[in-house]
């Protein structure tokens, strides 16, 4: 009866160590590689306790909604928050794909909030293709969560 009673323990700490095993993202990595914590966020979170010019050394996973289409020097991506991170590449050390957008990623590097120019805000639209009208609608600075990633990887599958 002992032996059956040390080997359900061991059949049930089995169960327990894979059911809690973090999914293994498989892809590419572009910049610094680095390990994938168990901790990174999928949401907004880590910028809730961020004020002024902080920053907060961090992992971030999302969906890569827009990548720069000059270059693949920034990408924005979507949190399952519904919040949007720009995100630039430490640097400009790396690029990403330009055909990345839809893709799973996991960002390594640095959370925080900058207040975009107008200047800047107009030439990331530039980048995207924005048309003169709405060039024109881009009048005041804007308040972004920002990203600046020494790493990424991009999920193989979306």
């Amino acid at each position: 009866m002992r032996i059956f009673n040390t080997f359900a323990a061991i059949i049930l700490l089995g169960i327990v160590l894979v059911s809690c095993k973090q999914e293994a993202i498989k892809g590419d990595y572009f910049g610094e590689e680095f390990k994938v914590s168990g901790e990174a966020s999928k949401t907004s979170a880590p910028f809730e306790g961020i004020s002024g010019k902080d920053s907060l050394q961090t992992q971030i996973v999302g969906e890569i909604k827009e990548v720069c289409q000059a270059k693949g020097c920034w990408m924005k991506v979507e949190l399952e928050s519904n919040d949007e991170v720009f995100v630039r590449f430490k640097d400009y050390g790396f690029f990403v794909p330009k055909d990345a957008a839809g893709k799973k990623v996991v960002m390594n590097g640095a959370a925080f909030f900058e207040e975009m120019s107008v200047e800047d805000q107009k030439h990331y639209a530039e980048d995207e293709g924005a048309s003169e009208e709405e060039l024109a609608q881009i009048t005041a600075p804007k308040k972004t969560l920002r990203f600046e990633a020494d790493g990424v990887l991009i999920a193989s599958q979306p």
